[in-house]
């Protein structure tokens, strides 16, 4: 299987860094006077990169994305807000207090669906949670109820002036995704959200179980 990823030819590039800035993912950096590629898993594919270089040094090229999983838990380079960390969570059956319980059921960092690296090492086999960011704070058990044992992916499709299907395509159609739950808000423009997210299992053409959620503005659960 292979996935697209952006290419820098060294010879042509003049070290400008307008690359490096466009790049939402910080997997370009400036050294020794030349744009480098230092994270080919953080390359969302998109191509952000490619109109602003003023000498056209960056391409498209296929890259074999077999084995190419990086199983550590704590990955040092980009941005320091977009290192990939996962997270051990107890089962509730293990935890000995209430406090414990209400413990955060947050799995894995970052959490902004265009920040998450698709081939981000928590994405295999997992259980994935796409959240418009409002419902964590309508809904009050949000955390045990949908959180927990999922990897969450949370967004706004009214602030964010991104289209999530790409991102959320490439999610699932490099990682074994085993199912995926949309929570969202009753308000129109959270549809947006369930629009992604169906148009990213239509792209990845792979059969996955789903279902939405819709949280009511005063914090109920109006379809589950």
């Amino acid at each position: 299987m292979t996935r697209k990823i952006i290419q820098i030819d060294e010879d042509i590039c003049i070290g400008c860094g307008l690359c490096a800035s466009a790049c939402q993912q910080s997997a370009i950096k400036i050294i020794d006077g030349k744009a480098k590629m230092v994270r080919d898993d953080y390359c969302d594919g998109l191509g952000n990169c490619l109109p602003v270089c003023p000498v056209n040094a960056i391409s498209f090229s296929d890259q074999d994305i077999k084995n190419k999983h990086n199983t550590n838990k704590h990955i040092q380079s980009g941005c320091p807000g977009q290192q990939v960390h996962q997270f051990e969570k107890k089962p509730i059956g293990q935890l000995n207090n209430l406090k414990q319980v209400n413990q955060s059921a947050l799995r894995q960092w970052p959490i902004q669906i265009k920040l998450v690296p698709s081939q981000a090492p928590y994405l295999e086999d997992a259980h994935l949670l796409v959240a418009a960011d409002c419902t964590a704070y309508a809904y009050a058990n949000f955390h045990q109820d949908y959180m927990r044992n999922k990897v969450t992916l949370i967004g706004c499709p009214k602030l964010d002036d991104v289209d999530y299907s790409d991102a959320l395509t490439e999610v699932i159609k490099y990682n074994s995704i085993k199912s995926v739950t949309v929570i969202r808000m009753e308000v129109p423009c959270c549809g947006g959200i369930e629009y992604a997210v169906k148009q990213a299992l239509m792209n990845s053409e792979k059969m996955i179980p789903w279902q939405v959620v819709t949280v009511s503005i005063d914090g109920k659960i109006l379809e589950d």
